[in-house]
């Protein structure tokens, strides 16, 4: 699996400013629902749901939401750089700049995890990371986390 499969080239933003989690999942809903016609109520409330189980910020500036939503039929990615760091209750304290949300079909248990594992392995690279957060172009940021180097096989 690559990245270039579940991240299209729209789904990556540049966001001024989340003033909460909430507002966060909003946008990612709001692309998601934009770019592969998923409900957003269904998007919003998944990630929502997810998040109450424990946050999915993993620490170095980077959060991984991720939701199971039913009538799904393939893993689809939305990447956001937040100009703004954004309090998330992260493992290591810190502040969240890069967000990478997945959204699986509800039965995609191996694909979902193999998603999550290239998505996790891809931002903990920090030289990649410091790229992301160096550019402000949202096709630039799209190259950089699918460049065939970064994006290798799960």
């Amino acid at each position: 699996m690559q990245l270039t499969e579940i991240l299209a080239p729209g789904a990556v933003r540049i966001l001024p400013k989340a003033s909460s989690k909430k507002r966060l999942f909003c946008s990612l809903a709001e692309v998601a629902r934009d770019l592969h016609d998923l409900d957003y109520s269904d998007a919003f409330s998944a990630l929502q749901e997810r998040e109450a189980l424990g946050t999915t910020g993993v620490g170095d500036g980077v959060a991984l939401p991720h939701a199971r939503i039913a009538g799904l039929e393939q893993v689809h990615g939305v990447f956001v750089r937040l100009e703004t760091p954004l309090d998330f209750d992260a493992t290591d304290r810190k502040p969240v700049d890069l967000v990478f949300a997945l959204f699986a079909p509800v039965g995609a248990g191996v694909a979902h995890l193999k998603a999550l594992a290239l998505v996790s392995r891809t931002l903990r690279d920090a030289a990649l990371c410091a790229k992301l957060r160096a550019n402000d172009d949202p096709s630039l940021l799209y190259t950089v986390l699918t460049d065939d180097n970064a994006s290798a096989a799960a």
